[in-house]
């Protein structure tokens, strides 16, 4: 292992990882808004960010994997420089396809936020890798919640354009501060000395000697897909003229998020000590719950809210464990499997962000609440499939 990282460097590599992430999630509270101004449908408008999510998972697929073999830090550094371009694609665009083209663009450069914690797992000591790993997590948090309450206040008074604009500045920001954060140091996995298609290759074998994996990229894959779905749904349901709000309180109620920037360390020192699978059975039990509240409390804004902080508060938990099943393995491997993972977490966004407008558009708001249920009752099924299978080991 490396020289263990400060204090300071994890908390650095938090509000990094907060900035290259927000990127995806500017659009939620803003999608009516942008479906208005280009002339599509809400159905339609549901390729944008779908096609980023496979565009993410793609990406991953072939850039995550270099992480093994190169320096995360220069990695880091090149593709914060491409999300930077697409996102500026995408505050020029003046036709839906030239939008589409720079939020896929977007997509296929975030990596950064899934190279952070394969670098950082590698130079903390392994007692408090569940912490450190939910200190990213909480970063990954505050961004989101920055960027869906901060775009549906700015796009309400100033247009949605204005959010990728002040998105554009903050990227160049990070991508110039990237060096500083990082410090300039070879990674140990560097040393195997494996060429780009080897790399690639031996993700089928990890696949199957590790099986976990794939089960563990199916349990994030349905949960970031519920996510996503319930958003958008939720976005283009309480602008509707039935609800008649703006794309401020949706912004608002993202806002909620806020609270597991607190919580999710917390829970991460849980699962360090009962164990990350037994921790994530009790995390997706208490999301189902929640979720299963949505439609009852459709009607009221304040009774919507109690679902919605409870699955803020659970749902980053939940990734939380999962990446510790494997983040506690060889270090020359983390890298690769974390790939896996988040390949599988992305084509679950996808289909989440296709479900989310299109499941809406054909049956409203009791359909959106109805996907995002049986999606959590799939994952808490297989929370308790992988408790069964591998025990409760790190």
């Amino acid at each position: 292992m490396t020289g263990h990282l400060t204090r300071t460097q994890e908390y650095l590599l938090a509000v990094a990882a907060a900035v290259v992430t927000a990127n995806a999630y500017y659009i939620h509270p803003i999608i009516g808004e942008v479906a208005q101004h280009f002339g599509v449908s809400t159905a339609r408008i549901g390729i944008a960010p779908a096609l980023n999510q496979l565009a993410v998972a793609v990406g991953i697929l072939l850039l995550l994997p270099l992480g093994d073999r190169y320096s995360n830090r220069l990695l880091t550094i090149l593709f914060t420089g491409g999300q930077t371009v697409g996102l500026l694609v995408m505050t020029f665009a003046q036709g839906f396809t030239l939008f589409v083209a720079g939020s896929t663009v977007l997509g296929f450069f975030t990596v950064a936020p899934y190279l952070l914690p394969a670098y950082a797992s590698k130079r903390v000591a392994p007692e408090r890798l569940g912490h450190v790993t939910a200190i990213l997590t909480a970063g990954v948090i505050f961004g989101i919640l920055v960027a869906r309450v901060g775009a549906g206040v700015v796009a309400e008074h100033f247009g949605w354009r204005t959010v990728y604009w002040i998105a554009s500045a903050a990227m160049i920001a990070i991508t110039l501060a990237m060096p500083r954060i990082m410090r300039a140091e070879p990674d140990a996995a560097r040393k195997e000395g494996l060429g780009y298609l080897t790399l690639l290759g031996s993700l089928i074998g990890l696949a199957r000697t590790h099986r976990e994996i794939l089960l563990s990229g199916a349990i994030q894959g349905i949960g970031f897909g519920q996510f996503i779905a319930l958003w958008l749904g939720l976005a283009l349901y309480l602008t509707s003229p039935e609800m008649g709000y703006g794309t401020d309180v949706v912004g608002y109620l993202a806002g909620f998020a806020a609270i597991s920037v607190f919580t999710t360390p917390m829970w991460g020192r849980l699962a360090d000590r009962v164990g990350p699978r037994r921790a994530r059975l009790w995390f997706a039990v208490a999301q189902t719950a929640g979720v299963a509240l949505l439609y009852p409390f459709s009607g009221n804004l304040i009774l919507l809210a109690i679902p919605l902080i409870l699955g803020n508060i659970v749902g980053p938990a939940i990734d939380v464990t999962t990446r510790m099943t494997f983040l506690a393995l060889d270090p020359a491997l983390r890298t690769r499997l974390t790939t896996i993972y988040i390949v599988l977490m992305f084509v679950g966004g996808a289909v989440g962000s296709v479900a989310g407008t299109a499941v809406y558009d054909a049956f409203g708001w009791a359909g959106t609440a109805a996907y995002a249920f049986a999606s959590c009752l799939a994952l808490t099924v297989l929370a308790a499939i992988g408790l069964r299978l591998y025990g409760n080991r790190v």
